[in-house]
C-alpha cells in the first residue's frame, strides 16, 4: 500500500490497525477515528434537444473510502473489540452509500440538464463540471447522513464497549454482500 492510498470498502478486506496511520491527538476523549468518505466516477454526455445542448448523468459509480493517514488509534486501547467498531462504522458508510443510490438514480438518471457555454466544447467541458458538482453536492448530503448515524451508532455501541450492541451491529453488517 503506498503511502497516498486510500482503501475502497470490500466485503473482503477487514481492516487493520495498521491501516490507522495519522498520530492521535492525546486531548481526544476517542481511543480510535476512522476517517472515511465517498469518492465517485460518472459519465455525462451531451446531446441537442430543440437546438440547445443539454447534458445526461449515464451512470455514477460511488465508493466507500477508508482514508489511512488521516485514521488513528490510540495504541494503548488497541484491542479486537475496538478495531470490530472502527470496523463497523466503515460498513455502516457503505450500507448508507447503497441505500443512497437510489437517491442518486431519481436524481440523476434519465434526466435532461441544461449546459451553458459558446461551443460545442465549452458545452462539453462544462456539462463535465456541472454534473460533477451536482454529484458532489449529493454526496455531500450523504456525508450529512453518515455523520448523524455514526453518532447514533457511537452511542448505541458505547463507542464498542457494549457487547451485545456491538456484536447486533456487526450481525447486521455480515449481511454486506460485494
Amino acid at each position: 500500500m503506498s503511502e497516498n492510498h486510500v482503501i475502497a470498502w470490500t466485503s473482503d478486506y477487514s481492516l487493520k490497525w495498521s491501516d490507522f496511520k495519522a498520530e492521535l491527538n492525546p486531548a481526544v476523549f476517542e481511543d480510535s477515528h476512522s476517517a472515511i468518505k465517498y469518492g465517485f466516477t460518472w459519465t455525462v454526455n451531451s446531446d441537442k434537444v430543440n437546438d440547445e445542448v443539454v447534458f445526461l448523468i449515464d451512470s455514477i459509480k460511488t465508493v466507500t473510502e477508508f482514508h489511512p493517514l488521516l485514521s488513528w488509534v490510540r495504541e494503548s486501547e488497541s484491542n479486537d473489540n475496538l478495531l470490530k467498531h472502527e470496523q463497523g462504522h466503515f460498513d455502516l458508510a457503505e450500507m448508507l452509500r447503497r441505500d443512497h443510490n437510489v437517491v442518486f438514480e431519481n436524481k440523476f438518471y434519465h434526466k435532461v440538464f441544461e449546459t451553458r457555454g459558446q461551443n460545442d466544447a465549452q458545452r462539453k467541458q462544462f456539462a463535465k463540471l456541472d454534473s460533477g458538482k451536482m454529484i458532489s453536492n449529493e454526496l455531500d448530503e450523504l456525508s450529512l447522513i453518515l455523520a448523524k448515524n455514526r453518532k447514533e451508532y457511537d452511542a448505541e455501541t458505547e463507542y464498542g464497549q457494549n457487547i451485545p450492541n456491538q456484536l447486533k451491529f456487526t450481525n447486521i453488517f455480515k449481511n454486506l454482500q460485494p
